[in-house]
């Protein structure tokens, strides 16, 4: 079976190199970073990757916005959010978006992983 792809748009080298590390250990391949909301929606575009994984607290536009902007652009976009603010508010931003997972930072990886495998099994089932 074909790797799943995976894009990480996270300002954050560390968190992307974490993110990148404990993915690709589990059989995941990271195609591309972005640090940014804009470079994320350009690489989107550019990769199609499987699945992105974003921060939602970054410079210029946030990940709740670059988001909307990705599932506007492609409805079956499969978006996993990050954020250190996981408050309800938070979450209710990103259910009003069409999102429905949002794993606090600093994340366990269990936790991610088990998330993945759930967007990628709903991915195969579109399939």
């Amino acid at each position: 079976m074909d790797k799943i792809t995976l894009m990480v748009v996270d300002d954050s080298p560390f968190a992307s190199k974490q993110i990148k590390d404990l993915v690709e250990e589990n059989g995941y391949e990271v195609i591309g970073y972005a640090k940014n909301g804009e470079e994320g929606i350009r690489m989107y575009e550019e990769l199609h990757p499987d699945i992105v994984i974003m921060d939602i607290i970054m410079p210029g536009i946030d990940g709740l916005e670059t988001a909307e902007i990705l599932l506007k652009k492609d409805p079956s976009a499969t978006i996993l959010m990050l954020s250190s603010l996981c408050d309800s508010g938070t979450l209710e931003e990103v259910k009003a978006i069409g999102l429905k997972y949002l794993i606090p930072k600093p994340w366990e990886d269990d936790v991610l992983l088990a998330t993945l495998e759930i967007l990628k099994s709903r991915r195969e089932e579109k399939k």
